[in-house]
């Protein structure tokens, strides 16, 4: 009989700081590479077009990974960006997000792309995590989930062909063109 060992946020702490992301989902011990330049720079029009949205009123936080979400002690996150309201800045600390934020957004790769849609979706869906954005750099689409009473509802899938903008309800100064992130 194989037993599964499980990880926890204690365990996490320990992992090495090598450049790479470790996460945990229900207690297993998930790690990505360094994200590509690419990302990095979806990462950086993101964050910027948060910050510019939020410049007129403190609405809320946004932080770039690698910040840990700890949702749990068996699951320890780091979305590629994480937006805290106002409403629910106690969960923010020195050291990390307790609890679930109001927006989490992955730009996935081949790589995380299953991790991203799949396993990443239900947990975030799971502690309630009231929206959820997946970008796909290489499809140049943004797919949205709102939490709805039954769970996540797919609300968008946008492309920049369409010329586009992606939005939520959370932040409503926020409208960004997806032609200006995929340029």
């Amino acid at each position: 009989m194989t037993v599964q060992v499980k990880f926890t946020y204690e365990d996490y702490l320990l992992f090495p700081d090598d450049g790479r992301r470790h996460e945990l989902i229900d207690g297993e011990h998930h790690m990505t590479p360094a994200p590509s330049t690419a990302h990095q720079r979806l990462v950086v029009r993101f964050s910027t077009a948060f910050e510019n949205a939020m410049k007129s009123r403190t609405i809320g936080q946004i932080f770039v990974a690698p910040t840990d979400v700890v949702l749990s002690n068996l699951d320890v996150v780091q979305p590629d960006l994480v937006f805290v309201s106002s409403n629910k800045a106690s969960i923010i600390t020195m050291q990390n997000i307790q609890g679930p934020p109001d927006l989490l957004i992955e730009i996935i790769s081949e790589s995380t792309r299953k991790t991203d849609e799949i396993i990443k979706r239900k947990l975030y869906e799971r502690y309630g995590v009231p929206e959820y954005w997946i970008v796909d750099p290489e499809l140049e689409t943004v797919k949205v989930y709102r939490m709805t009473l039954e769970g996540y509802s797919r609300v968008a899938e946008l492309s920049h062909e369409a010329n586009n903008t992606v939005s939520t309800p959370l932040l409503p100064e926020l409208s960004i063109p997806l032609r200006d992130l995929f340029k």
